[in-house]
């Protein structure tokens, strides 16, 4: 399928959802939505793995000229297999389980849930219940309990009674399916449909999307800076990462933006690891992640409050068991405002720097994801300007890490870049071992494309930065490597116009060349006023002075 196509498909699904959802709220009628497209993938592949797994024993799909007359799907070949072969159905699924990691009874198959939506049958809703809570408890080996949480199929939103509710989810599911039926739906299509309808719920969100939703443009960014060479960047992208977090995961695209340019390379990557505290946002991560051929052995999305640590896998105390990432990114919430308490100062994450104010977490964040940072590794995360010159304790946390040689660059980003904020935001890079003694300023505020609601980054842009990022390189009004100790003589503030400015200089003025213009000038107006008298003279009129 074409780029053009997957678009395609991401529009007409965003247009069936517009029409559809009436009144309901766009982000109540995201969970369905989503929740449907990824149902459709889960059937599709376990179907097709099915196949290939049974082969000649697979049941042939048996025209029904009733049901194809009222354009009514028959029922899933897997159900007619499962019927007839009863016997085997339980070593089959523990095959399909070592192979696709999961199973799915032929009743709660995408096909199925069709077949019922176009005959518009009263068991669609209870169908769909308990299909979902079979994925979530039975389904995988590893449990996705609550991953459909949000999903209320009993809500009042849907309809009223049960009969109301059965036949709203009847037309929106009929309406999926045939739009969904004009384009190829393979699993990488099914995971950009996906990722496009989380960016088009997010655009009609508004600031909420800042919960769950980085663009794309600053995502290929960050998943660009931490799979090159962490010492030296510029000898091009890793061979292997073997593990990677983000702790503020959102919907986990940033994570598999990763993972893809690791795997476009020729590269490797080990496990998966995110963190999320919104619980809606959460399950949209780990739908994702297996939405995009992500297996469920190979990432962990974790529900829970980064600030707090509360995920027991991270609060190791033995420090040489302590987990260590390869790579780490973040977008965390800006300015964030969090509850320190009289033991913070003793956490392990901020023992060394010190403790991040209650009107701003920023560095808190930042200081979490340096304290699981290898010493090889490379992090990158996204954060309000005011991180980079704000007094009191943050510059002192602030002084620490540049003193400790742990900032290696600072990238200034366009205003109006995110749905959740206009305000301009920069990108550090940080790592505990560099190898140049200075940081790299890239300012990059005035470079972008202005949109309808959001400016743009183009792929020209994008490239300018990473490829300035990669080589170090020094450009007049963009970039610029500056020591140590001209950052410590601005009292270690790391506004970026104070190191690179964009201004335009003034021109500067040959004072001995307008001087001898001048002179120029007003010998030739005494010789024309000289001339003109002449005239006036010989008629008689008074002389100008």
């Amino acid at each position: 399928m074409t780029e053009h196509d997957q678009k395609q498909l991401g529009k007409t699904l965003w247009a069936i959802a517009d029409q559809l959802r009436g009144a309901m709220n766009a982000d109540d009628f995201r969970d369905y939505m989503l929740s449907f497209l990824f149902l459709r993938y889960l059937s599709d592949n376990y179907e097709q793995a099915a196949k290939k797994e049974l082969g000649a024993d697979y049941p042939q799909c048996e025209p029904d000229e009733e049901l194809e007359e009222l354009k009514i799907p028959a029922r899933p070949p897997l159900a007619r297999w499962y019927d007839e072969n009863k016997a085997d159905v339980d070593e089959f699924e523990q095959q399909m389980r070592r192979k696709v990691h999961y199973v799915i009874e032929p009743d709660y198959l995408w096909g199925n849930i069709v077949r019922l939506a176009k005959s518009e049958h009263g068991l669609l809703l209870d169908t769909l219940q308990k299909g979902f809570k079979y994925i979530e408890e039975k389904s995988f080996q590893s449990s996705f309990q609550g991953l459909f949480s949000e999903i209320n199929l009993a809500s009042d939103k849907l309809g009223r009674s049960y009969g109301e509710r059965n036949a709203k989810l009847c037309a929106i599911i009929a309406e999926l399916a045939k739009g969904m039926s004009l384009f190829s739906t393979a699993t990488d299509t099914l995971g950009d449909a996906y990722e496009y309808l989380i960016g088009q719920f997010a655009a009609g969100s508004g600031k909420k999307a800042g919960e769950f939703y980085t663009p794309q443009q600053v995502s290929n960014i960050l998943s660009a800076i931490v799979t090159l060479d962490s010492q030296e960047p510029k000898e091009g992208p890793r061979k292997k990462l073997e593990n990677v977090l983000d702790f503020t995961c959102g919907s986990g695209s940033l994570l598999l933006n990763i993972r893809h340019r690791m795997l476009e390379s020729g590269g490797s990557i080990g496990k998966i690891y995110g963190q999320e505290y919104n619980v809606t946002t959460y399950n949209l991560a780990r739908m994702n992640m297996l939405l995009h051929g992500v297996k469920d052995s190979e990432f962990e999305i974790y529900h829970g409050d980064t600030l707090t640590n509360a995920w027991d896998y991270l609060r190791e105390t033995n420090p040489a068991k302590k987990p260590q990432f390869d790579a780490v990114v973040a977008n965390p919430p800006f300015s964030y405002r969090w509850d320190p308490n009289d033991t913070t100062s003793q956490d392990m994450r901020f023992k060394n720097h010190g403790v991040a104010p209650k009107s701003a977490a920023d560095f808190a964040f930042l200081l979490h994801g340096l304290h699981y940072l290898k010493d090889d590794g490379v992090m990158a995360i996204i954060l309000p300007h005011g991180v980079l010159f704000r007094g009191g304790a943050e510059e002192r946390i602030r002084r620490k890490l540049i003193q400790d040689g742990h900032i290696d660059t600072v990238i200034g980003l366009p205003a109006n870049l995110f749905y959740s904020t206009g305000i301009p935001v920069c990108i550090l890079v940080l790592k505990k071992c560099k190898k140049p003694d200075d940081v790299l300023f890239i300012n990059a505020a005035e470079d972008f494309e202005k949109g309808k609601r959001q400016n743009q980054l183009t792929e020209e842009h994008i490239s300018k930065i990473i490829n300035t990022y990669q080589h170090r390189k020094e450009e007049p009004r963009y970039a610029r490597c500056v020591s140590m100790d001209e950052i410590e003589k601005n009292d270690f503030n790391l506004n970026i116009s104070r190191y690179v400015s964009t201004a335009q200089p003034e021109e500067e003025i040959n004072l001995t060349a307008v001087h001898a213009d001048l002179v120029a000038l007003d010998q030739q107006v005494r010789q024309a006023t000289q001339r003109h008298n002449e005239f006036l003279k010989e008629l008689g009129l008074p002389l100008l002075p």
